[in-house]
């Protein structure tokens, strides 16, 4: 199949805003509120947990039905599934319906994780809420978790893998201002446990 097709459609799928759409039930602006970024965990803070977890959910499907779907029909071939994969992630990290302005692609890789490796999806998954709940660092627990997840995709498959670090690396990038204020002991934290006995 044509690989631009193929980008086109998975790009368009990742590109579904719903960190955005969303908390607007409640009137809500995640672009105006907490770090101002179209992703589940402002989502989370601004909206409350089912909002937030709800949209943590639909941006990895939003990654995953896709990629998914492209790998059963025409294979695990490494280019297809390349460009599907980043495709999809680019088009949750850079929306064409929010101007190009979106998340940080954190489950929206993990949607691919479960897509292309389920084993390295639950490794993810148990290392973040993990390390979310001990750190209550979300930035610190995304990005440990995505290159633990990376490393465990090596044992399975290596094309996959890199493409899993590629991935892991561009949402790095995005979080180099979380880094920053990581590095400087100003990072927000997040109670995961509290917001739930809250709810």
């Amino acid at each position: 199949m044509n690989y631009v097709l193929v980008g086109l459609i998975c790009y368009l799928c990742g590109a579904v805003p719903f960190s955005y759409l969303l908390p607007k039930l409640k009137k809500i602006d995640v672009r105006k509120v907490g770090s101002g970024n179209v992703g589940g965990t402002n989502a989370l803070r601004a909206a409350g947990p089912v909002i937030g977890f709800t949209c943590m959910v639909l941006d990895a499907l939003k990654t995953f039905i896709p990629v998914l779907v492209f790998a059963q029909l025409y294979g695990y071939e490494k280019n297809l599934v390349g460009v599907a994969a980043i495709a999809a992630v680019l088009g949750h990290d850079f929306p064409i319906f929010l101007k190009f302005k979106g998340g940080k692609g954190v489950a929206s890789t993990c949607g691919v994780f479960f897509a292309l490796c389920p084993v390295c999806g639950f490794v993810f998954l148990g290392s973040w809420l993990s390390l979310t709940i001990l750190t209550k660092y979300v930035s610190l627990a995304s990005i440990s978790s995505l290159f633990l997840a990376s490393i465990v995709a090596l044992f399975f498959n290596r094309d996959i893998a890199v493409l899993f670090f590629l991935l892991s690396a561009l949402s790095t990038f995005r979080h180099s201002d979380n880094i920053e204020r990581l590095l400087k002991g100003t990072e927000r934290k997040t109670d995961l446990i509290g917001m739930v006995k809250k709810r």
